[in-house]
């Protein structure tokens, strides 16, 4: 029987149109834009200026505290600018622009690492290598893993789930990923239970991917350490909490994290992100990203160098089709529209996916009829109807009373809504001023 998480959910249209793409080595840029800010966290500090040369895989910008990140370049070239462009978040940030040089760069394009399985480090050497090369989140958190692997004393930790899930609609990154480097994702595996003392590992993966499910079967069928569990295709199964509920039925506290319940989860891209980290030291400068839209005529997966501009990527795929409404950062249920296509890729972009002005169309919005639609499907059994109210009337502190802080922005409330009330824009508004008063309290 397939594992789920039993509260809420639902099941959009896959749309998995590049699901049997494999994935392409990206053109390398021209000129790259490397935001000092991918990651949760204080922004890194820029340590080169304008004219300095820089090498492939060099630190550019060092962690600026204990939640932050090291960033590399991802291209040899020179530093032509330090300047503020708009980036997904749609506000100016801090960047770096750098001139590739193509000489130098032609010399990494076509790299391919062998795999490599001996694990030759000590646990707090690959915890370092992870601080020193910048790996982060790459399901979209973007949070730096070495804060997350910083496990407390005394704190009891038993299980690392691997999410392949997925869940998101259009998107086939870790798909394709575990298709191709499933050997390599198995040693990134064993690396983290090497770091962590840990035994047992499980990788989750919906039941839309019976490929990369047999994969992994064979590749463990006989590490008793490995385990894979076939998931129920329901959205969003990717979080955290759900993800956990699913597999061992735990449940993580409201305001908790896995670590409360003896679990700590990482996205097999991220996975993969280490492995190459400990056993190629490799940077993370570069991840899959899925350019994909239904309109799109050579839609596929790519490698992606971190900084490229995202008009270079749909120049990729033959340009945009006439008709584009939209384009987006990530998938049509938690990705944002970005404002041009200036915007660079950072190490959180998953996605690219052109919309058309018919698929864009938002229905017109009408009154609240009270069908209860949205607290059906709120995976975190909340009322979002409600939190809409609050938000939309600024009635911050009682919104705050009613756990908005709780909600993981998942777009279930607004996709069942038939009166195409903006639910999750407002949730997402009412959160980040709720955030901001929680911390001038602190």
């Amino acid at each position: 029987m397939l594992k789920t998480f039993p509260k809420g959910g639902i099941h959009p249209p896959e749309n998995k149109i590049t699901s049997s793409k494999s994935i392409k080595k990206m053109t390398v840029p021209k000129v790259v834009y490397v935001p000092i800010s991918q990651h949760i966290g204080i922004p890194s500090e820029i340590i080169v200026d304008r004219k300095d040369k820089v090498e492939i895989g060099q630190v550019i910008a060092k962690s600026g505290g204990f939640v932050s990140s090291n960033i590399h370049s991802p291209v040899a070239g020179t530093v032509t600018k330090l300047d503020k462009i708009i980036d997904t978040s749609g506000y100016k940030k801090q960047c770096i622009v750098i001139r590739t040089d193509a000489k130098n760069e032609s010399n990494f394009q076509n790299i391919e690492y062998p795999l490599k399985t001996n694990i030759e480090l000590l646990p707090e050497d690959i915890l370092q290598k992870i601080n020193d090369y910048g790996i982060v989140g790459l399901g979209g958190a973007t949070f730096p893993s070495h804060v997350k692997l910083n496990i407390k004393k005394g704190t009891k930790l038993d299980h690392i789930i691997i999410n392949g899930v997925e869940c998101e609609p259009y998107l086939t990154a870790d798909h394709r990923l575990m298709l191709e480097k499933s050997e390599e994702i198995i040693v990134g595996i064993k690396i983290l239970k090497t770091a962590l003392h840990i035994d047992k590992a499980i990788i989750g993966i919906e039941n839309n991917k019976k490929d990369a499910i047999e994969i992994f079967k064979k590749l463990t069928k006989n590490d008793d350490g490995i385990k894979i569990a076939a998931l129920k295709v329901k959205y969003p199964q990717g979080g955290e909490k759900q993800l956990v509920r699913a597999i061992l039925k735990r449940e993580v506290p409201k305001n908790g994290l896995p670590l409360d319940v003896g679990v700590i989860v990482h996205n097999v891209g991220t996975i993969f992100a280490i492995y190459q980290a400990i056993q190629h030291d490799k940077p993370l400068i570069e991840r899959v990203v899925t350019v994909t839209g239904k309109t799109l005529e050579n839609a596929s997966n790519y490698w992606v160098k971190i900084g490229t501009p995202i008009k270079d990527l749909v120049a990729e795929v033959g340009g945009l089709p006439e008709g584009t409404r939209k384009i987006v950062n990530g998938g049509p249920m938690m990705g944002k529209a970005i404002k041009n296509l200036d915007v660079p890729v950072t190490k959180g972009t998953s996605g690219i996916l052109v919309i058309s002005e018919d698929e864009a169309s938002r229905g017109e919005q009408k009154n609240c009829i009270r069908c209860g639609k949205c607290v059906f499907v709120c995976p975190m059994g909340l009322e979002p109807h409600l939190l809409m109210n609050l938000s939309e009337k600024g009635l911050y502190e009682k919104a705050n009373f009613e756990d908005i802080m709780t909600c993981i922005e998942c777009g279930s409330c607004s996709y069942v809504c038939p009166s195409h009330r903006p639910l999750l824009d407002y949730i997402r508004f009412g959160k980040s001023i709720v955030k901001k008063m929680n911390t001038s309290k602190n």
